[in-house]
């Protein structure tokens, strides 16, 4: 590798002190991305890597790259007139006291506040009668906001509470272990563990999940054979017991374990890709007891949701797509014993218990509808929810009286409601004060027909009276992969798009897991192109629907939703106007080299399976289809350093490819955020300057010099 000052050649044209013109700031001077010699083979073929090297995330020369791309990005986004009155708009609408559903530990009932603009949520707590204190403030981690809370376990007793921290927005974590009647750390730190919950055995210890630290750069390296421990409270973490893993099993991507309510099973999930686990369980009563397969292969979800005595109630889409429950006996476990408990039916289903109930929610074309039944397998009632949206809660204790649910849709802010279990009677517990008004917009939910004839739902909300000529700004997200459901639900970023007068669109693509495992199935290896061309399809649906024009449509979507992002841009460039890939998985020929990245095979193949699939990659891989003279979209790349789910590399690729081959005066910039990682965990003034930047991007490079609706911006100035 050559100096730095070879590496990196800049030329500032964009730090000027005074305001440029659209025109002036439509010619950039990029870093000059050295390339190097690197060639890898796959099954004869040879495929240049000349960007190789920005995948060492620890060289001085990626650091001083780095460096420059944000030079050139913020030098350009400073320049846009409407930078901050987006930012400051956002800072207003954000700035509301936001509350979580409570939940009940031991003597004391918990529950998460924000007063606004707090970088992280405030755990509190108060007794029955009692006022409320602090428990515990995230925001006190660090000076910058970037160490968050990632999760908080209390023993049954509630008496002790082990809670995970996040520095940096890294998936790696620590754990503390605290008193919650003294409030005192009763322990030193545990370290180095990824992708775990904490689970109690009464109050000895706890189980937790890691893996051993990587060699080479902790961020990038891979990390591929998960463990299980148990952590004695009072003992050194090096002395923690394996439970699981290692020696004593073969090898698995991801291990999780769980405790049963009751505290008398332990059970273990092992996987070794984001889908299928197997299932095993101990009986923790027994001091000699062993972990007892349930399932031993890998061929469908299956999760223990709670249990009755020796009877385990099961979720799984085992000889069921779209899910169903079913009973076992733990001492005879096997699938070939159990019974169907609630059958599947044609909608997906998603359950939680509380309160001495099982409640199933189906989405009915992504639609909430909440079913709650006994532990009998009797149906109780059909909960009539607020309105057409997303549910979600319903969970608590089994002796809790009342339980809590939220309801949202695009349009209108999630509210908590506090529901009796047993009359099935609601009441509003919190609604949000928000300066944003639901009544003025709308969501109409269509369908439209894919490139080979398959039916695909899209919810488009738009503020009221909005005129269909082509000319509407429009965002069109999705994400369509890993069985995960995108559901209706509101967000402040989106309404401060929408006030503006844009478009939001959400087609709920395959990949997803909105019509079950057969939909999810359809968007993976050799068939993922259908996900590409169902976007595609929802995309060609709003333009000749007169919604918006290839003008005034910008694509989003982050993680896979970035890898949708980069494959439609690369095969349509044509059909956007904006490009926003965040936090992608771009490089699809080596995505599985990197920390957990050999587990989302099932849904991508990897580029050493065989020819075949390798030759599919290659075929939509967005780093590896950038194509020289191409007049690709204004792009904003966005990502963390810190990013070591899907690493920056994929990022940092893209652009430079990008960068080196774009044809025209489009603008191809990454922003890349520093300590910060994968999105979870990020503080509140870092997203609010991502998000303006984003959207002042996305406007301004649709042809606007000033916002849409300038009334809002100068009521709110006023």
């Amino acid at each position: 590798m050559k100096k730095i000052a070879a590496v990196i050649a800049i030329i500032s044209t964009l730090m000027a002190c005074k305001k440029q013109s659209p025109q002036e700031m439509s010619t950039l001077n990029y870093p000059i991305t050295e390339k190097v010699d690197t060639v890898n083979t796959y099954f004869d073929t040879h495929v240049p890597d000349p960007y190789r090297w920005l995948e060492d995330d620890r060289s001085p020369q990626t650091e001083a790259w780095v460096e420059e791309q944000n030079k050139v990005t913020f030098g350009y986004l400073e320049n846009i007139p409407f930078r901050e009155d987006l930012k400051n708009r956002m800072q207003k609408l954000w700035n509301y006291e936001k509350l979580s559903a409570p939940f009940t530990e031991g003597k004391y009932t918990y529950y998460y506040k924000n007063d606004g603009l707090q970088n992280q949520s405030v755990v509190y707590r108060k007794k029955e009668g009692g006022n409320e204190e602090l428990f515990l403030d995230p925001n006190t981690f660090s000076e910058d906001g970037t160490t968050s809370l990632s999760g908080i376990s209390f023993t049954k007793d509630g008496s002790l509470a082990a809670y995970l921290i996040s520095e940096g927005g890294s998936d790696w974590r620590k754990v503390i272990v605290k008193d919650t009647e003294s409030m005192e750390i009763i322990e030193d730190t545990l370290v180095n563990i990824k992708f775990s919950g904490i689970s109690w055995k009464g109050k000895e210890g706890f189980y937790y999940s890691s893996y051993d630290k990587p060699e080479g750069s902790e961020l990038s390296a891979m990390t591929d054979q998960q463990k299980v421990y148990f952590h004695k409270l009072g003992d050194e973490q090096k002395n923690d017991e394996l439970i699981y893993g290692g020696s004593l099993a073969e090898k698995h991507r991801y291990i999780s374990a769980s405790v049963t309510e009751d505290e008398r099973y332990l059970i273990l999930y092992p996987r070794t890709s984001t889908s299928g686990n197997k299932l095993l369980i101990r009986d923790l009563t027994d001091p000699n007891g062993l972990l007892i397969p349930v399932l031993e292969d890998t061929d469908s979800d299956s999760y223990v949701i709670d249990n009755e005595g020796s009877t385990l109630y099961i979720q799984t889409n085992r000889d069921a797509p779209n899910e169903k429950v079913v009973t076992v006996d733990a001492s005879q476990p096997e699938k070939e014993n159990w019974k169907d408990f609630i059958p599947e039916t044609e909608n997906v289903l998603i359950t939680n218990t509380g309160g001495g109930y099982i409640f199933a929610e189906y989405m009915v074309d992504v639609i909430s509808k909440v079913l709650q039944y006994d532990y009998e397998g009797n149906l109780v009632r059909e909960v009539r929810l607020p309105g057409i949206g997303s549910a979600g809660g319903f969970g608590g204790k089994k002796e809790a009286k009342d339980l809590y649910f939220s309801f949202t849709n695009y349009n209108t802010p999630s509210s908590i409601y506090k529901y009796n279990a047993q009359s099935g009677d609601y009441v509003s517990y919190w609604k949000p004060e928000i300066d944003f008004s639901p009544e003025d917009y709308e969501s109409k939910q269509v369908f439209y027909t894919s490139k080979d004839e398959t039916k695909v739902p899209m919810i488009i909300t738009f503020k009221k009276g909005t005129k269909l000529n082509g000319k509407n700004p429009t965002i069109l997200y999705g994400y369509g992969g890993f069985n995960i459901s995108i559901t209706p639900s509101f967000s402040i970023v989106n309404a401060i798009w929408m006030e503006q007068g844009g478009i939001y669109a959400v087609p709920n693509i395959r990949g997803g897991g909105e019509y079950g495992k057969k939909w999810h199935v359809a968007g993976t290896k050799l068939q993922k192109q259908n996900v590409f061309d169902d976007f595609i399809a929802a995309a060609e649906y709003l333009i000749d629907n007169k919604y918006t024009s290839s003008e005034y449509l910008a694509i989003r979507g982050g993680s896979n939703g970035g890898l949708l992002v980069g494959a439609t841009m690369t095969q349509r460039p044509d059909l956007m106007k904006v490009a926003l890939p965040a936090v992608g998985v771009l490089d699809m020929l080596r995505y599985h080299t990197f920390t957990a990245g050999a587990g989302w095979a099932y849904d991508y193949g990897t580029s050493e399976e065989d020819a075949e699939m390798f030759k599919y990659l290659m075929g939509y891989s967005p780093v590896h289809n950038v194509k020289s003279g191409t007049q690709y979209p204004a792009t904003l790349v966005t990502t963390g350093d810190h990013d070591d789910r899907v690493v920056p590399a994929h990022s940092f690729k893209f652009a430079a490819a990008l960068q080196e081959n774009q044809s025209g005066t489009n603008p191809t910039l990454i922003r890349i955020e520093t300590k910060a990682g994968h999105g979870a965990g990020t503080p509140i003034s870092k997203t609010i300057e991502q998000y303006a930047d984003i959207f002042a991007f996305t406007f301004y490079n649709m042809g606007f010099e000033k916002l849409p609706n300038q009334k809002v911006l100068k009521e709110f100035k006023e």
